[in-house]
């Protein structure tokens, strides 16, 4: 980690306190930003956007609660990395700072050293989620565009709505704010994206957009995605012959035993049942 080149924001109300963090932090080679009050510390985030933050908990007119909840709420801000400095200890508080997505949680006093250790662990943290998501986002593109000759040839089937003939709105809500990961999903779900892959795509956390979609669909995005899986199961398992394994490839799974106990917990049964039951109700239509 180069120290230098990190930003660290300090929101503390005891000038006293808050100084010294900074003096130690400046120190130590990070870039330092000191804020008296829960309202400044927002406003500094949001205008800086440090690369963590460090807020008291007990601070007149806005707590660090209400800090950290704002923050949490802002797209920009939401995935800054958090630590709590308090002089309570008590399990309420750490189980509330922890419920509202605090990173971190140290009691005064502390030394320079504990709160640089702590700093360190959240940095390499952030940096191991960042790297890890880019580098699975970046595994996608590169079959996700195989066109359908291509796939035919290969024997292996597209579940796209052109061939499943399943419209998005059928599937996902009709929500504006949303469209952008719906239709991140509809062009991704067959190459095994994750919840990381679609927050990377929109520019969110994935924790801030978690909470966003399932706040405004009552579903989380891993639901969706699997929820469009499964669709573009029915339609496969109902229009062509090819087998389950072939099918749970297509639909980015990379196990078939994944796939047939997650079409069983959404279905009530193993895809091979359930293909048996409605090509025969498809046959009886046609008779």
């Amino acid at each position: 980690m180069s120290e230098s080149s990190k930003k660290i924001l300090v929101i503390e109300d005891d000038s006293v306190t808050r100084n010294l963090y900074l003096k130690g932090l400046e120190a130590k080679g990070f870039d330092i930003i000191g804020a008296q009050n829960g309202r400044i510390g927002i406003q500094q985030a949001q205008k800086d956007i440090p690369d963590l933050v460090i807020c008291d908990i007990t601070m007149p007119d806005m707590d660090g609660y209400s800090v950290l909840n704002t923050l949490r709420q802002d797209p920009v801000t939401a995935i800054i990395p958090f630590i709590f400095l308090t002089g309570s200890s008590t399990r309420a508080d750490v189980r509330k700072a922890m419920e509202l997505g605090a990173d971190d949680y140290l009691t005064k006093p502390s030394t320079l050293d504990e709160l640089l250790r702590a700093i360190a662990t959240r940095l390499e943290k952030q940096a191991t989620l960042q790297y890890w998501c880019s580098m699975n986002f970046e595994k996608a593109p590169k079959s996700a565009f195989i066109d359908d000759t291509t796939a035919i040839a290969e024997g292996v089937a597209v579940a796209s709505d052109r061939e499943a003939n399943i419209p998005s709105k059928s599937i996902f809500p009709s929500i504006p704010q949303l469209k952008e990961v719906f239709d991140f999903i509809e062009a991704y779900y067959h190459q095994g994206i994750t919840l990381c892959d679609v927050a990377l795509a929109v520019g969110y956390s994935p924790a801030y957009l978690t909470n966003r979609v399932a706040r405004q669909t009552g579903e989380t995005v891993n639901c969706w995605i699997v929820k469009r899986r499964m669709a573009g199961a029915r339609f496969l398992l109902q229009n062509n012959n090819q087998t389950v394994e072939k099918i749970a490839k297509a639909l980015g799974y990379q196990d078939v035993s994944h796939f047939s106990r997650q079409f069983r917990q959404h279905h009530g049964l193993p895809p091979q049942a359930w293909r048996k039951e409605h090509q025969l109700g498809l046959q009886e239509q046609v008779e």
